[in-house]
């Protein structure tokens, strides 16, 4: 195992890593493992209110400039996600570079194993894009410090796509006078894990689905099984649509899609789903948007694995996942009656709640 540059394009680099300590990171681990042919990358954002955790993601990024910001973004919006969610966890990701279809092996992840334990419990892992329980299994050969194990929390995607379809009722409820989802037409970008279990919920209130994904054969499957209408993913954002669910990558609401989409809320399960939360956030609000704080509504997943780290049984956690709909309520509410994005008012809360804990250290 070895250190290895994050870029050969070195202005890019200075970029990023400027861009790391704006944000507040307390540790970035670069690792590489030639043998095994690991290439990851473990941001812990904050360890304030605990153990940072979040998940694995493996993704086929174009550079590891761009898998670097990914996960600082990431691990940022973990370290919110927890603390708005009332978790004893600080936040963290990581990311592996590669293809998760090609190029998965148990010596890749005893490796990344390795690299979670060096850093002594400051952070936890678990499943993200890419990942399953049984690579979980493989990483845990070499590290206690793993949640969502088979046999216990397992999979979070259940819990995720719950506490989302919580999040999107309680935007239903303010922007349409009522929580129902009957006949609502709704685009589900993204239908691997958490956004399969999202259709299932919709499907089941008689949502009228539009579904995409960038893997025909799961497109086919959950296009079957549901009924949905499908289209190509570039085609997903001017479609009529009353509700845009994001459940793929971030940073599909943005300066072209926003000149696209149609719809009247924005609630969904991927990460960062703005590209500029100032520029976004607030033209939205202008459009008159409701945008569901995405690290709000997509905390069901880190509950799940809260729960395995604490020992909460999975009623409870269902329980926590369900109240993400009257916190959601309540922040569209103070947005609306305050004049300020949403994201900024959720924002407002996971950061007083990280300031608590830090006043409390000091007066220990």
């Amino acid at each position: 195992m070895e250190v290895k540059e994050v870029s050969n394009n070195n202005n890019k680099q200075s970029d990023v890593v400027s861009e790391m300590f704006t944000m507040g990171h307390e540790k970035v681990l670069i690792c590489q493992d030639p043998e095994s042919g690991l290439k990851a990358i473990i941001a812990v954002h904050s360890t304030v209110c605990g153990p940072s955790l979040g998940g694995t993601r493996m993704w086929s990024y174009k550079s590891e400039s761009d898998a670097l910001r990914d996960v600082l973004r990431l691990s940022r919006g973990m370290t919110y996600k927890n603390a708005i969610s009332n978790l004893n966890l600080g936040g963290g990701k990581a990311v592996i570079i590669g293809d998760s279809r090609k190029d998965k092996s148990e010596a890749l992840f005893r490796s990344f194993g390795r690299y979670v334990e060096s850093l002594a419990g400051a952070y936890i892992t678990a499943e993200d894009v890419g990942i399953s329980p049984q690579d979980m299994i493989h990483i845990s050969k070499e590290t206690k410090h793993v949640s969502g194990m088979p046999g216990k929390s397992g999979d979070p995607s259940p819990v995720t796509a719950f506490g989302v379809y919580m999040g999107m009722k309680a935007a239903a409820k303010i922007q349409f006078g009522n929580d129902s989802l009957n006949g609502k037409k709704i685009a589900v970008q993204g239908v691997g894990h958490v956004g399969e279990y999202l259709v299932g919920y919709l499907s089941k209130e008689g949502a009228n689905i539009t579904i995409t994904d960038i893997h025909e054969d799961i497109l086919s499957n959950v296009a079957n099984k549901y009924s949905c209408n499908v289209v190509n993913p570039d085609d997903i954002y001017n479609i009529d649509m009353d509700i845009y669910a994001p459940c793929a990558l971030g940073a599909t609401v943005n300066d072209q899609t926003l000149q696209e989409l149609k719809c009247s809320i924005i609630a969904g399960a991927a990460n960062n789903q703005l590209a500029d939360e100032n520029i976004h956030g607030s033209l939205l609000m202008e459009k008159g948007i409701i945008y569901a704080p995405d690290f709000l509504i997509n905390a069901g997943g880190v509950m799940n694995c809260y729960a395995e780290v604490m020992n909460i049984s999975s009623e409870e956690v269902m329980k926590m996942a369900e109240n993400i709909y009257s916190t959601t309520y309540n922040i569209i509410q103070s947005s609306i009656e305050e004049g300020l994005p949403t994201f900024l008012v959720a924002n407002r809360m996971a950061e007083q709640r990280i300031q608590k804990e830090l006043a409390a250290k000091k007066n220990s």
